[in-house]
Parts: structure tokens; sequence; C-alpha cells
């Protein structure tokens, strides 16, 4: 898990990332990511006010919040990034691809879990709002401006608000099924 192969995640999903020392000098997202990977290192080791003064310094200089208790597993691509939030419980798996204005968010004051997970190689589209301790399933598509309240299946597509099932691809069958989440 390092910043090249972050790098080489990015050059594989975004055809305007022409060169490796582009997309190291001129990506917030990979900033971010590659930030938060410290404050969470000091977050588990207990040093939660310089974690979150470490986050906060990098949520000013590229305007993606990610709280340091957050954790945030390889690959993962924030694409333009500028109003991204992502809470202290959150859980990003492995090769996520994350667009300008999407909150993983609570729904309150609540203790333990209270931030969305995200299984692996999910698509979340620009200003989507995924908020409560749900699950956003493998491969899960969510499109743009949904507001998420509920678990979506793995190889689900949801959108709208609130966000309903469009399309659930299962085995590479394609279905329609439009049940309210």
């Amino acid at each position: 898990m390092g910043i090249r192969e972050d790098i080489q995640a990015i050059r594989d999903k975004d055809p305007a990332a022409k060169t490796n020392a582009e997309v190291f000098l001129t990506y917030p997202g990979l900033h971010a990511v590659a930030a938060h990977r410290l404050s969470h290192y000091f977050y588990k080791k207990k040093r939660y006010f310089f974690a979150r003064c470490h986050s906060q310094l990098w949520r000013f200089i590229t305007g993606i919040e990610i709280h340091p208790g957050a954790v945030l597993g390889r690959r993962i691509f924030i694409d333009h990034g500028m109003g991204v939030v992502i809470g202290e419980t959150a859980i990003i798996e492995d090769d996520v691809t994350l667009f300008h204005g999407v909150t993983l968010g609570g729904t309150g004051t609540h203790t333990g879990k209270r931030h969305p997970t995200v299984k692996r190689g999910a698509f979340i589209s620009a200003h989507a709002q995924i908020l409560g301790p749900i699950t956003i399933g493998v491969e899960a598509k969510i499109g743009a401006a949904a507001v998420v309240l509920k678990d979506v299946p793995d190889y689900a597509t949801a959108v709208g608000v609130p966000a309903r099932i469009v399309q659930n691809k299962d085995k590479g069958e394609k279905k329609t099924n439009y049940v309210n989440l």
C-alpha cells in the first residue's frame, strides 16, 4: 500500500491523467488520502488532537475532509474531491471511487458505528449523501445527488431522493428492481 499504487489506480480510472508526475502534483484526492494515512496512524496511537490538527490542515489544503478515525483501503480514488466528507467510523474498502461533494456521514449524535461502510469497487457519484451505519455493497453504484439511508446490495445501482435500486446486476444478469431502499 503506497503512493505508487495510488497513482497507478488514478491513471487506470481517469482518462484525463496523462503522467505520474501530473497525478502526483495536481490531484487533491491523492494528497488527501496520503495525508489521511498519517493522520490515521496518529489516531490509532491515541494522539487524537495531533491527528485532528493534521487532518484539518489537509482539509484546508485539499477541500477534502477525512476524519482520522476513518478506515481507508487501498487504491481509493477521490476524483475532483472538493467538498468530500468522510466521517469517523466510515470504512472504505479497496478500489472505491468517490466524486466531489460526497458525504459519508452520520445521522445524529449516536455513539459506536455511525457512518457508512463502502465495500470493494463501489462507485459513488457527485454529491451523493450516504448517511448512517449502512453498507454500500461490492461494486455497487450510487447515482449523482442520491440520498442513501439504507443498505445497497452488492452490484446494485441506487439513484434518487430517497435512493432506490434501479438495477441489480447479479452474476452477470441485469435486473430492474424498483424496490424502495
